[in-house]
Formats: C-alpha cells, structure tokens, sequence
C-alpha cells in the first residue's frame, strides 16, 4: 500500500533531485503579519471622477510631501484590517465638485478597512500580491466633513520578505449629507514585521514526498536482511560473471589497442615513403616518380586493407580554376599508375586540391625561387 501511495505521490508533484529535496526559504510563505506604510495620495473630487478616474490635469490633488500613513495586521485566512490617515490639498483652479476651486483648501481623512488577499485564490504569485477591500472613513473635503463608504482594489509588490511598493484605488461614497463622491488613489512604501511563516503548497509538498520517502527508506531498510540473504545465495554466480565480464572487457582492449598500434604503425611508415614532386605545369610522370610509387605499391601489398588516397596539389602560379584542374590530373595520373601496378581500384582513390594547401610563403603574387615552388607541386598519401 505504502508503495501504491509514493508511487501516486511521485506521479501527481513536481520532481525534485535527491540535493533539491530539502526545505529551503523559498519554501515558505508570510502567513500573517503587521504592515506599516509611508506613501502619498492623490485625490480625485471633480464631480464625475467616477465617469472618468483616468482624467489627471486639473481633477487630481496631491502634495510633494509623504501625505499618507497606514498600520495593518494580516491574518493566515487572507484578511486584513487596517487604518489609514491622510492629509491632501485641493488645489485652487483644479476642478472640485463641478466647479474650479477658488482657493487651496485642505483635506483631511481618517479610514478604516477590511482587505483580502487574493493569492488566497489564485495561489502564490512571488512576488505580486492583489488584494480588494471595503471599509468605513471620514473626510473633511472641500471644507465639508462626511462619512464614507469605502471600496478598494490595489496590488503590492515585495522586493523582500520586509519591503514592498502598495498601489491602490479606493472609491469613496458619501453618507449622512450631500457631499459628492471622490477616488483617492495611493503609493506608498510598506514594511513588514511581526513575521509568521509557513509552507508555501511547493513546500507542503516537498515536506509530504520527504516524509513518503523517508518511510520507503525504512520499509527498504527493514527488508535489506532479507536481500542480503538472497545476495549471498548468488554472490559466486555474480563474480564469476563479472570476472567473466572483465576477461572480455580486457581482450576487447587488446583488440582496440592493436588496431590503434597497426593504424600508427602504418600512418608513421607511409609518412616515410618519398613523394612524387611534379615538373611545372605537367602531370607526367618521370621513371623515377614511378620508383616513388612503386613504394606505395609495395606498402599497400604489406598491409592488403589498406585504402589509400593520393592528394594532389599545384604551386601557386597561374589561375586557381587551372591549378584545380591540373593538381586533379596529377592525382589521378598517379591513382591510374597504382592500379595498373596491381592495386584494386577499390583501394585507391585521388583528389586533387589545387593551391589552398601551401606550405611554405609562395601563395599568389609572391615572388619565390623554383625550388621553393616545387615544394607545392606535390602528392600526398592518407590513409582513408
């Protein structure tokens, strides 16, 4: 049954590495906690900000100064209480009530709200936090004091498990006289303290699949006995056949190793034979280029499976589309020499490269000796 249940457990949570599976900070959450926040507030008392809370030219009010102050405490359920003070200025030729405003007149406002945090929803966000409250105030506005209804949506962003920014909007309804309606919005920066924490749901279950695990442990350690029992019954068969298993390891190594050895050995015996240097613009061969390759006949007799390609190269005189030609030729003139000396046509092929392999400084252009040319105008032998 325990198996059944790990076995479900592994297949409906994330996968953790064995050095991942431990409980770290970012497991845990703020469950509950105080907040206290410093910030401004802008308000707008136009008259229709409701209609339009987007217009700001001449409808929202604010100060320079941190005009807002606000304490809460945040409870495990999502729910929140706190107060808020704020102080504002309507400023004369601002729109206030309908009207241009005809002087500065202060604002004053005092609340008290209920919040919830939607993450209680939606699940964590890291580090974005919406919320939406209601609550109850009083304002002195527009030198007239009213109660009001409050409604407010917001969201904070934490940059720590201390510090965040808090926006929000809050609609503000009068109650108890004639007082129009306003939208005070706010900025303010949040500290927390009084911390409590818990596990985030990743944490729960890392913390469920370290408990399952730790009991599989247990059943799989109370049954080592067991298996040591039946290990002990086959350890003969085992090491013979890892013995077994070793032997060939051992003689597929040899195997490797004299294959590597013949390769070198035939890489460093080709690289001694003479190679054929051709005259100036001629692929012919001379009788004694042919004593030349008459050493790579008898090579490619000694080792009978070899495969072998002539490379074939042109000095850097003339044209490039000639030299590619020609340095062709002389490969190829050397390929039909070899098989008409015996050699299968399957174990020899040509390729001719031209003047994209110099070996020395004579690249087009530059003023060399005839010597130095002929060094270029040269085959080459590799093992294929």
């Amino acid at each position: 049954m325990l198996c059944v249940l790990v076995t479900l457990m592994l297949a409906t949570t994330p996968i953790y590495s064995q050095d991942s599976l431990q409980l770290t900070s970012k497991d845990s959450i703020v469950q509950s906690s105080w907040m206290f926040g410093v910030g401004y507030n802008f308000i707008d008392d136009s008259g229709d900000a409701f209609n339009d809370f987007t217009t700001i030219k001449d409808q929202w009010n604010a100060v320079a100064f941190p005009s807002r102050i606000s304490i809460g405490r945040y409870f495990k359920s999502g729910l929140g209480l706190e107060a808020i003070g704020t102080y504002n200025n309507y400023k004369k030729g601002n729109i206030i009530d309908g009207i241009i405003n005809p002087e500065d007149i202060s604002y004053y406002g005092l609340d008290t709200r209920i919040s919830y945090d939607l993450n209680k929803l939606i699940g964590e966000t890291a580090w974005f936090d919406p919320f939406i409250g209601v609550g109850l105030g009083y304002a002195d506005a527009n030198n007239t004091p009213r109660g009001t209804y409050n409604a407010v949506i917001g969201f904070r962003t934490w940059f720590s498990d201390r510090w965040s920014l808090d926006l929000s909007s809050s609609g503000k309804w009068s109650f108890g006289n004639e007082a129009s309606n306003h939208i005070q919005h706010a900025a303010s920066v949040v500290y927390q303290f009084g911390i409590e924490k818990g596990l985030s749901k990743k944490g729960l279950e890392k913390l469920a699949m370290m408990e399952a695990l730790e009991k599989e442990k247990q059943r799989v350690a109370d049954s080592l006995a067991d298996v040591q029992r039946a290990k002990d019954a086959v350890a003969m068969t085992i090491r013979l056949a890892k013995e077994k298993e070793a032997a060939r390891l051992a003689a597929e190594e040899n195997a490797r190793q004299e294959v590597e050895n013949l390769q070198k050995q035939k890489k460093d015996e080709l690289s001694t034979l003479n190679k054929v240097y051709y005259r100036f613009n001629s692929s012919y061969l001379t009788v004694m280029d042919k004593g030349k390759l008459n050493e790579l006949v008898a090579f490619m007799n000694k080792y009978p499976n070899t495969i072998i390609q002539v490379r074939g190269h042109a000095d850097a005189r003339g044209k490039a589309k000639y030299n590619d030609w020609l340095s062709e030729r002389r490969a190829q003139t050397a390929v039909k020499y070899i098989i008409s000396s015996g050699i299968a046509s399957n174990r020899i092929s040509g390729e001719g490269f031209g003047e994209t392999q110099i070996l020395n400084r004579c690249t087009e252009g530059v003023k060399c000796s005839s010597e130095e040319h002929k060094e270029n105008r040269r085959t080459e032998y590799s093992l294929k």
